[in-house]
Formats: C-alpha cells, structure tokens, sequence
C-alpha cells in the first residue's frame, strides 16, 4: 500500500510539472500602464520553465483590449493561464472565456459579471484617492500625474521605478470605462485573486468583495496598486500554482 502511494505521488508530482512545460502564462496591464509593469515577475516564472507573454493593450476600448489579447493567446500552443492587472481584469474575464484558457489570475483587478461596465463598480466603497487624480487630455484619454503614481499608483518602489512607471504608462480611452463586458470566463474556470491591502486605485475592499464573487484561490499582500512590481515574488507563487493547478 505504502509504495503504492508513493507512485501515486510521483505520478501527480510529474502531471503537475508536465502541466506547467506546457504553459503559457499571457500577461494583460491595465490602465496606466504598460507590458513592462511585469517585468520583474517575468523572470521568476521563466526561471520555473514556464513560457511568458506580455500582451501589449492600446487601451482604447474593452473590444480592442480584448482581441489584441485574443490574438496573443491565439498563438500559443498549449494551454494558457490569463492574468490581468486593475483594467486588465475586465479584459481577461471576457478574453478567458478561449479554450486554450484553463485558470485566470486576478492582480488587484476589475473582475466585472456579464454587462457590467468598470465605470459602475465600486459605487458602494469609498472614492480611491488616486481616481480622484486622474487627469484629462484633449482626445478622450485620462492619464495620472507623476506626483499622483507615486503617491497613489506606485507608493511601496522607488523613485526611479515611480518615474519610468509615470513615462512608460499607457493613458486609457475615458469611453473604455463604459464598455459592457458580453462574458464573464470565471464562472467556468478556476480563479485566483491577489487583494492588494494598501491600495489607493482600487479599494481593498471591493477587491476582496471581486474575489469572494467569483470564488477565487485568495492572497492577500500589503502592497500598493503593484504587487507585481514591489512585491513579485508574492504574485509569481499564485501564477505558478495557477499554472501547475
């Protein structure tokens, strides 16, 4: 009995590595941002074998976000695991829904139901600090201040990580907020969710109400809006279980 069990063992241990070699981990930022924000997440999850993309969004609508991160996922040839950073939870909950998707990872992040916009979420918590920051420009696009990314977006890094986050970041289409999400992929896949403790974009608490909701695998960190940047080694374990699940 004892040796049979310990085939049994050996036989899971390596379906799980088997699973993780065949594993591409797509990366989807958010609104503020760029494909870089992963940048120190990506090597830990090289280092374990795993193929990694950042998929890089224009921001100008739900539908655009979408399909630019439909085609990444399109490419790979084994299964993917989705994650999504704050806008870009609403891209993958409905970019989830491929087959080649088999887990979703939410990093502080919109998890929308089927017609909800992002525009709506939230309106029962208090008005983050740094949405109230955020500035127009000319064409329909919002974007944050460099004193408000490293106060609100990017408190818990640097100052030279704060000003490449400010020069780097992607403005988002003010209208991207309106957008109905037509799907959401985590009523049929398995979710993990990152509540960031100490975040000024997103409350905490409706992160946590986000991840009761679809049932998630939860981590919580006391981190700012990026985890993935100032706290990666946290958000690259929930990406590896996510993949070896």
């Amino acid at each position: 009995m004892k040796s049979a069990l310990i085939a049994a063992s050996l036989l899971a241990g390596a379906a799980q590595v088997h699973a993780a070699e065949d594993t591409t981990v797509v990366l989807v930022h958010g609104a503020f941002a760029d494909g870089s924000g992963w940048n120190k997440v990506i090597p830990l999850l090289q280092k374990q074998g795993l193929k990694v993309v950042a998929v890089q969004n224009p921001l100008t609508s739900l539908a655009d976000d979408v399909a630019f991160t439909q085609r990444v996922i399109d490419a790979q040839s084994g299964k993917v695991v989705l994650v999504g950073h704050s806008w870009g939870g609403a891209v993958i909950t409905q970019a989830g829904a491929s087959d080649k998707v088999k887990s979703l990872v939410y990093v502080a992040a919109f998890a929308p139901s089927e017609g909800e916009t992002i525009g709506e979420l939230g309106k029962d918590f208090p008005l983050p600090p740094g949405i109230a920051t955020l500035k127009p420009d000319n064409n329909g696009f919002i974007y944050l201040s460099a004193e408000s990314m490293a106060v609100n977006f990017a408190p818990d890094l640097s100052k030279a990580e704060q000003s490449l986050m400010t020069v780097t970041q992607g403005p988002i289409k003010a209208s991207a907020f309106g957008d109905k999400v037509d799907v959401a992929a985590w009523k049929n896949k398995p979710s993990y969710y990152i509540v960031a403790s100490k975040d000024r974009m997103i409350d905490p608490g409706l992160q946590k109400t986000f991840a009761a909701k679809i049932h998630a695998t939860t981590t919580t960190v006391a981190s700012s809006h990026v985890p993935m940047a100032s706290q990666p080694e946290a958000v690259a374990k929930v990406i590896l279980e996510a993949a070896k699940r």
